[in-house]
């Protein structure tokens, strides 16, 4: 790329984001551990969803000592609701790595930071730059997808990916490199979006190869559509004294949390009951049925009010459903909750009899 290009590219889009940034607590500071964790948190998620966790999570970690001295359960407490809980503990292990590696101190080297759990080319480029003003390159989803069609790259997914590296790498170099790339990720997501792009409010529009040949819509190259498979679970809501049983999800298992409500596999044409049975709980009324998709498998629960074997140990927890919020625990549980619930405080609400005079019960 010649000089000339990257300063006109550079210039006016400085010159938007100054002008057009949103007002985001991550960026209020240099804090290199607080953008860690925006940056953690931001993965696969939106900044909407991110925002009430990330002052939450802060307030109760406000320091890599205090991250690294936390338990796992703790810390994944503190995620429940943004998914992906790997990233947390992927972060905590980076915490406890950054005190025993740099005596408590997140390094501004992206070598050093690359070498952290948790920490990619992306995430180190994004500290380096902000925090550090190193000229450190990023590209994620926002920034391939401006760099598609700014320079019509042609290819998706890794390819694309790896056209956009040495551009990234070259604009970066100049004056406020942390904001830069904040502006190219800011770009993508408020004016050149994946879906009708607003190219009449785009700063640099007069040097984008794709909006200068109308040809918005064919960058990037959409992916190819990914195959759906589906698969049916039995989930097990068992109460006991005004508690939800929960289990500690296994490395293999199906849905994606700490503690779940138990779950099996429905194999061929048995029932949700049958597949209970076949894990040892003995079914009763069936309750509901709810859906989750998680990445490309679409899983539909068939809720089974239960009673568990026998059995203690540090894989089972008995929590009131009110605090169900306050664990990790997957989204399907969740909703399973919220469908289940109701129904049982209708039930509750019920007339023990006839008469009018009769007073409610509960379950």
């Amino acid at each position: 790329m010649r000089s000339e290009t990257a300063r006109a590219v550079r210039a006016p889009l400085l010159r938007w984001y100054r002008k057009n940034a949103r007002d985001l607590p991550w960026r209020r500071m240099r804090d290199p551990y607080a953008i860690w964790v925006s940056e953690v948190m931001l993965q696969q998620t939106t900044v909407g969803a991110v925002l009430p966790y990330y002052a939450r999570f802060l307030e109760r970690f406000p320091d890599v000592a205090s991250l690294a001295r936390a338990s796992e359960d703790d810390v994944l407490a503190q995620w429940t609701g943004l998914g992906y809980y790997r990233r947390a503990r992927a972060l905590r292990l980076g915490a406890a790595a950054v005190v025993l590696r740099h005596g408590g101190r997140v390094p501004g080297d992206v070598e050093a930071l690359r070498t952290l759990p948790g920490i990619g080319r992306y995430t180190a480029g994004a500290i380096a730059s902000v925090a550090f003003g190193l000229p450190a390159p990023i590209v994620d989803g926002n920034v391939k997808r401006v760099f598609a069609r700014l320079f019509a790259l042609p290819g998706e997914g890794a390819a694309l990916e790896r056209r956009c590296w040495p551009i990234a790498e070259t604009l970066v170099r100049g004056l406020h490199p942390g904001d830069f790339n904040q502006a190219v990720m800011e770009l993508g997501a408020l004016v050149c979006t994946p879906k009708a792009p607003n190219c009449l409010a785009c700063p640099v529009a007069s040097h984008c190869a794709a909006s200068c040949a109308g040809r918005q819509a064919e960058f990037p190259a959409p992916a190819p559509r990914k195959t759906i498979r589906n698969r049916r679970l039995a989930a097990a809501w068992v109460e006991r004294r005004g508690r939800v049983l929960l289990v500690r999800r296994s490395a293999g298992g199906s849905l994606r949390g700490t503690w779940d409500v138990p779950a099996v596999a429905i194999e061929g044409k048995e029932t949700a009951a049958t597949a209970l049975t076949r894990a040892s709980f003995a079914p009763g009324k069936a309750l509901t049925r709810v859906t989750h998709t998680i990445l490309t498998t679409r899983f539909a629960l068939e809720v089974v009010a239960a009673k568990a074997p026998a059995g203690r140990g540090r894989d089972r927890l008995w929590i009131e459903p009110s605090k169900l919020g306050e664990i990790a625990t997957s989204g399907a549980t969740m909703k399973i909750a919220r469908a289940v619930l109701p129904q049982k405080r209708s039930q509750a609400d019920k007339p023990s009899g006839s008469s009018a005079g009769s007073s409610p019960r509960k379950l």
